[in-house]
């Protein structure tokens, strides 16, 4: 009890509060994708289509361009993680200049030095997992640049396609999840930013990036446009 009396039972709350919320709405959204009416179902559908026309043309430069742009944004994710990682890393040593700001808001709670690293190092691991999600992303869809240039002849084969469209679908989905995954940690660690001001702060940014987290997968405008 000394231990947690000293820690600050408000911070373990928000931190219990934090994973909960992350792990928890990654299980639901996982479990919703399987089903229609979700943003994510509705591009699957698309990425279907896609392979099924890429199978059907003569020329597939146009589909290695658009994996070209796809694959932009994953690098720019992969490298502004590094970016931040050594920003991150850095602050380990400036939490007296930090608290010397947070003295200057009135609700902010001043961070002693064992939590000031536990914070920052859960923004580390958080951002970390992001780099990770990102570039296992990039590489999938290398794979489904592959894929691309190995499938067959739009004349042959022909009762092979729906299964090879299939296949590449699903390349491209997995792809498609782990960029989505990168994104959602990219979310969660704006919310957990709000933790170096105060645990309360901390569990509201964290409701709050469920909910709109959730608004924009499953009730935006663009879902519904999609979905038909």
């Amino acid at each position: 009890m000394d231990l947690l009396q000293y820690y600050h039972w408000q911070d373990w709350t928000a931190l219990v509060f934090f994973a909960l919320c992350w792990f928890g709405y990654a299980h639901y959204s996982h479990e919703r994708d399987q089903k229609e009416g979700s943003l994510f179902s509705a591009t699957n559908r698309m990425r279907l289509n896609w392979m099924r026309e890429m199978l059907g043309r003569d020329n597939r430069s146009m589909d290695v361009i658009v994996i070209g742009n796809l694959t932009r944004s994953f690098t720019f994710f992969a490298s502004t993680s590094m970016f931040v990682l050594a920003a991150l890393v850095s602050m380990l040593g400036y939490r007296e200049r930090v608290n010397a700001v947070m003295i200057e808001i009135p609700f902010a709670k001043i961070s002693d030095g064992g939590f000031w690293q536990l914070k920052i190092f859960l923004l580390i691991i958080i951002f970390i997992y992001g780099f990770f999600k990102f570039t296992w992303s990039m590489r999938q869809y290398n794979y489904v640049n592959m894929f691309i240039g190995a499938a067959p002849d739009y004349r042959v084969r022909k009762d092979e396609h729906e299964a090879l469209a299939q296949q590449g679908a699903k390349l491209t989905v997995n792809a498609a999840r782990h960029f989505n995954n990168g994104l959602r940690a990219y979310y969660f660690g704006l919310a957990a930013l709000a933790w170096v001001i105060h645990p309360y702060l901390f569990m509201l940014a964290t409701a709050f990036v469920v909910h709109v987290t959730h608004r924009r997968e499953f009730r935006s405008a663009t879902m519904k446009i999609l979905n038909g």
